[in-house]
């Protein structure tokens, strides 16, 4: 397997080759969650900790079960009843859960670099659960996941990714990506949330929704990340609907087997009519399912998992 990574800190990071061992290592995990007993001895005796200073529904629980798959013990950190609320800094606090003799710190940070800062000074593998508007890989690494099983390749795929660019690491993390597996990524959203740098990425930019959309294999639709945001990006959120909600009528103009994809949470009717969330087009609640499978292969990868082992 071509996987020599200590850490998971982000795609740039990851070469072509290491991408795929990561998919292929999830395709041969994933069927572990479909057995009555949901469990495999792989990670017994290695300790997790996930280390959330933001909220997160899908993320936090797929790592967490994702551990508890491979018989790994994981604790799960909250920001708000911990130290932090006291004054304790970033790195005071992983050097005191390092010192309990962690395996692997899994993080989400506000703060873009965060895990790269700690794996300057941390023994444990260090995972990005998403730091700022940086980098979310193993949300590109299961959106892959999910492109892959749909339509059996990346390569040569028109991807359209929508919706709030500027703010998203979800977006930037699949550019990445999807770029390295030989996809063609368009972005699309209003001009303040779509600068053009991002074309630096590799992806083309386009600000009409109508003309992306035309001949899509995948539309990946973000939300508006009011959190992230100091200042109002557009007039008004009638206007954004009408120019940037991916729509039936506009869904039309994408290929015939076209998939509609949103890494949650999802705003209903803003970014996607409901009917399209809730459609057999959508693979969105198949992209939930595929992080516990995709977590489960970082997770084996970075801390040593045998491959004889899958199979038991």
């Amino acid at each position: 397997m071509a996987f020599n990574q200590k850490h998971l800190l982000g795609i740039q990071s990851l070469s072509a080759s290491e991408i795929i061992t990561i998919l292929d290592t999830a395709e041969s995990l994933a069927e572990i969650s479909l057995r009555e007993v949901k469990k495999v001895p792989i990670l017994r005796g290695k300790t997790i900790i996930n280390l959330f200073y933001e909220p997160s529904t899908r993320t936090r629980s797929s790592f967490e079960l994702a551990a508890k798959r491979l018989s790994a013990d994981i604790s799960n950190f909250r920001k708000e009843s911990s130290s932090v609320v006291k004054g304790e800094t970033l790195k005071d606090t992983i050097l005191n859960l390092e010192a309990m003799n962690t395996d692997a710190i899994i993080i989400r940070h506000a703060f873009a670099g965060s895990p790269y800062f700690i794996s300057t000074f941390c023994s444990s593998h260090i995972i990005n659960a998403g730091d700022g508007a940086h980098e979310h890989p193993t949300q590109a690494l299961l959106d892959a996941f999910t492109i892959k099983q749909r339509k059996k390749k990346i390569s040569s795929l028109k991807i359209v990714i929508a919706g709030d660019i500027l703010h998203s690491r979800v977006a930037r993390s699949n550019v990445l990506l999807l770029k390295k597996l030989g996809a063609e990524v368009v972005l699309v959203g209003p001009p303040p949330l779509l600068p053009p740098y991002f074309s630096t990425l590799g992806a083309k930019i386009d600000y009409n929704l109508d003309r992306a959309v035309k001949g899509a294999d995948v539309i990946m639709m973000l939300r508006i990340q009011l959190e992230r945001q100091d200042k109002s990006f557009f007039p008004s959120l009638r206007e954004y609907r009408n120019l940037y909600s991916l729509t039936r009528e506009r869904f039309q103009n994408a290929k015939k087997d076209a998939i509609i994809m949103h890494p949650g949470p999802i705003n209903r009717d803003v970014e996607i009519s409901t009917d399209l969330a809730d459609s057999t087009e959508s693979v969105i609640l198949q992209q939930v399912e595929n992080g516990v499978a995709v977590r489960m292969a970082v997770l084996y990868l970075l801390l040593g998992g045998k491959e004889h082992e899958i199979a038991d």
